[in-house]
C-alpha cells in the first residue's frame, strides 16, 4: 500500500484515496489482470476504514471497468479490453503486447485441400488449394479470439510449409506477403456451446466477429473470421479529414 495522502493538499475523501491506491496498483501491474483482489474486510485492516467506505472504492472501480466483482467468488482485476482499427488490418498480436500482456496463440485445426465449399472456392478457384487454419488468440494466457481462416496456396504457396502451431497466421501473413486491398465486415453473435468452451464464457454472451478478405494486387490472400469476446474487444475507426489525402507510410 502506498501512501494515501500528500502533506502538501488537502486531503481527499478516503473512499477516492483508496481507489486511487488500487487503481495505480492495477495500472502499474502490482495487480495482474485475473488477479483476485483482497476480501473487503481485509481492506478495511488495510486501510484502517469501515466496509462502506471500502464499497464506495470498489464501486468505483467496478464501474471505470477495472475490476470484476462476482458472486461468491471475489474480486478479480478486469483484462483490458483491446482497441483496434476497422481502417487497417488489425495485428492481434501487437495490440495485445502493446498493452503489455503476454500473446500466444494455440492452433485447433490444420488442413491443406482442395476447395469444395463456395467460400474456398471464391478465394482459390474452382480447382484451388487452400490451407485452412482454425486456432485461439490469447490475450496473458485467456482465450480472447477463434480464428477461422483461409489462406490461397496459390497466392502465397509457402504458407504450406510453415508451422502455425504456435505462430499467429495473420501476424505472418502481414510480414509475408504485401497486401493492397482489404475489406472488414463487423457483425455481433451471441456464444453458442463452442464458442463458450473455446473462450471460456458464458453461453449467449455477446461475441464481436470480423470477417476479413484480402488481396495483393488481383489475387486474394486470404479469408478469415474473428470470433471475440466481446467484453474484452472493440473495433475503433479514426478519421483525421485534415489528412484524408496524405500517403500512407
Amino acid at each position: 500500500m502506498t501512501a494515501l495522502s500528500d502533506p502538501g493538499k488537502p486531503a481527499l475523501p478516503l473512499h477516492v484515496q483508496i481507489r486511487r491506491d488500487l487503481e495505480d496498483q492495477i495500472r502499474s501491474g502490482v495487480l495482474m489482470p485475473g488477479q483476485k483482489v483482497a476480501f473487503e474486510h481485509e481492506l478495511m485492516t488495510v486501510y484502517n476504514c469501515s466496509r462502506m467506505t471500502v464499497n464506495k472504492a470498489m464501486s468505483a472501480l467496478s464501474a471505470a471497468g477495472l475490476i470484476e466483482r462476482r458472486k461468491r467468488a471475489g474480486t478479480f482485476v478486469k483484462l483490458p479490453r483491446l482497441d483496434s482499427t476497422v481502417i487497417d488490418i488489425p495485428d492481434i498480436q501487437i495490440d495485445i503486447t502493446a498493452r503489455g500482456e503476454f500473446y500466444g496463440f494455440e492452433l485447433i485445426e490444420r488442413r491443406v485441400r482442395t476447395a469444395v465449399t463456395a467460400k474456398e472456392r471464391e478465394l482459390a478457384g474452382e480447382d484451388g488449394r487452400v490451407l485452412s487454419l482454425t486456432g485461439l488468440h490469447l490475450a496473458s494466457g485467456k482465450p480472447l479470439a477463434v480464428e477461422e481462416r483461409l489462406i490461397n496456396l496459390a497466392a502465397v504457396p509457402q504458407a504450406e510449409a510453415i508451422d502455425f502451431s504456435r505462430l499467429s497466421p495473420g501476424h505472418w501473413l502481414l510480414e509475408a506477403v504485401p497486401w493492397t486491398q482489404v475489406e472488414n465486415e463487423i457483425s455481433a453473435t451471441e456464444a453458442d456451446a463452442e464458442l463458450t468452451r473455446r473462450l471460456g464464457i458464458e453461453k449467449g454472451q455477446a461475441c464481436l466477429v470480423l470477417d476479413r478478405r484480402t488481396w495483393s494486387g488481383p489475387e486474394r490472400i486470404t479469408t478469415v473470421r474473428q470470433t471475440y469476446d466481446g467484453t474484452r474487444y472493440r473495433l475503433v475507426a479514426h478519421f483525421d479529414t485534415l489528412r484524408r489525402s496524405a500517403p500512407r507510410p
